[in-house]
């Protein structure tokens, strides 16, 4: 698969099959993440695999009750190890090397024919205390990860001439 098919192809799954995923598509997967790039290749990332029924409904309660979270067959929880470190360009460097490498492994899984959904509406103390994250990290983004039991379509897009332009910034 191309890369660009598996941009094309990815999408947002709210409904996951009960289907564990083999260990070898779940390495795989984690992999891409792990070898994504980041700020200075410090890498200041821990990524928590859940795969136990019990706690991933206790995710899912904490994702503000989004059920499918828990429905999932595995959750990937992404935790900035450095959250305090701000790019010199002003920008918090997590938020640009966890999304980069939460990114690969959503390409990832297109490839291996498992969906994933980005979850951003999560209570943070809720989730590092479910999975004793020291107080000094943080959740950036929980994955659930699996099967899809939908086939949801491609959501619209702005136009090319929309969103890019060239020499300098324009409306």
């Amino acid at each position: 698969m191309q890369v660009i098919d598996a941009i094309r192809e990815r999408r947002s799954i709210r409904r996951f099959l009960d289907k564990p995923i083999p260990k070898e598509k779940l390495a795989r997967i984690l992999d891409a993440g792990r070898l994504a790039p980041s700020a200075n290749n410090k890498q200041p990332w821990k990524f928590v695999v859940v795969l136990d029924q019990e706690m991933r409904k206790k995710l899912a309660d904490a994702s503000k009750y989004q059920e499918f979270v828990g429905e999932a067959p595995a959750v990937i929880i992404a935790v900035a190890l450095n959250p305090d470190y701000i790019m010199s360009c002003g920008v918090p460097g997590y938020a640009c090397d966890i999304s980069i490498a939460l990114d690969h492994m959503m390409l990832a899984a297109v490839e291996e024919d498992l969906g994933t959904c980005w979850i951003g509406a999560f209570y943070q103390q809720t989730v590092m205390d479910l999975l004793n994250i020291p107080k000094e990290y943080k959740v950036v983004a929980l994955l659930p990860i699996g099967y899809p039991a939908e086939s949801p379509k491609p959501k619209s897009r702005k136009s090319f001439e929309q969103v890019i332009c060239f020499k300098h910034f324009t409306e």
